[in-house]
C-alpha cells in the first residue's frame, strides 16, 4: 500500500497555482504594458520596482485577501456570492474585472470535473444563474480549502503564481533577460513569505485598499495603440 506524504497536499497545491495551467493567464498584464509603454517599467530594476510594489500594496489587500475569505467561507455560498459581488465593485477596470472573471470560471472547470466539491457546485450554480461572476480569488480560495490546502502554503502559492505572471510579462515587454527574470523571482521570494504571512493579519476594513496609478494604467490599456496583451 503506498504511504500517504505527510505534506500530502503538496501535489494539489502545485497543481493549482501552476502558471501553465490552460485558463488564458498568460494573455493578462495586469496594466504591465501600460507601464512599460509610458516608459515607467524600463529596466530589471524598475521591473522589480513594480512587481513588489504590485504585490505588497495591491495583491495583499484585494486578491490574496479575497483567497484568505473565500477560504475562511468555508461551506457558506451566501457568503462567497457577497465577497464576489464586493470583489467586482473593487475591481473599476473593465478588463481587470473580465479577466478575473474569465480565469475564475476556466479554473473551476478544470478542478470540478475531478474534485467537486457541494459548495463548488453552488457556486458555479451562481454563476450560471447571474447572481455572481465567479472571480479568480475567490474560485482559488475555495479549491484549495476543497482540497485540503492549508491556508498559509494557499496564499504562498498564490503570490508566487501573480509574482511569476508579472515577471514572465516584464521578460518580455521591457524586455528583460531570461537570467533577469530568474534573479527578480529569486530575490522576491522572502517578499513572497512575508506577504502570505501578512496576508493572514490583514484588517478586514482594509480590504480593498484603492490603487488609483494601477486603476488608472489598466485603464489606459484598453485604448493604447498597440497591444501584445488583452489587460
Amino acid at each position: 500500500m503506498q504511504k500517504e506524504s505527510p505534506n500530502s497536499f503538496l501535489a494539489a497545491l502545485l497543481h493549482l497555482s501552476d502558471p501553465t495551467l490552460p485558463i488564458g493567464g498568460y494573455v493578462h498584464s495586469n496594466g504591465l504594458e501600460t507601464y512599460v509603454q509610458q516608459d515607467i517599467v524600463h529596466s530589471t530594476a524598475t521591473a522589480k520596482e513594480f512587481v513588489t510594489n504590485m504585490l505588497m500594496y495591491n495583491v495583499k489587500y484585494n486578491d490574496a485577501s479575497f483567497v484568505r475569505l473565500a477560504y475562511e467561507a468555508v461551506a457558506d455560498i451566501d457568503a462567497l456570492v457577497e465577497l464576489d459581488q464586493e470583489c467586482s465593485a473593487l475591481k473599476s477596470p473593465r478588463e481587470i474585472r473580465e479577466a478575473s472573471q474569465k480565469l475564475g470560471v476556466r479554473l473551476l472547470k478544470i478542478f470540478q470535473r475531478k474534485r467537486s466539491s457541494a459548495l463548488a457546485d453552488a457556486f458555479d450554480r451562481q454563476i450560471k444563474e447571474k447572481n455572481a461572476e465567479g472571480h479568480y480569488c475567490l474560485a482559488f480560495g475555495l479549491l484549495a480549502r476543497q482540497l485540503g490546502i492549508p491556508l498559509h502554503d494557499t496564499l504562498l502559492a498564490f503570490y508566487y503564481n501573480a509574482a511569476a505572471g508579472l515577471i514572465t510579462n516584464a521578460v518580455k515587454l521591457v524586455p528583460l533577460g531570461q537570467l533577469d527574470g530568474q534573479d527578480l523571482m529569486l530575490d522576491l521570494q522572502p517578499v513572497l513569505y512575508q506577504l502570505a504571512e501578512d496576508t493572514l493579519l490583514v484588517n478586514r476594513e482594509l480590504v480593498g485598499l484603492c490603487n488609483i496609478a494601477f486603476d488608472i494604467r489598466c485603464m489606459q490599456h484598453e485604448r493604447l495603440y498597440s497591444r501584445l496583451y488583452m489587460s
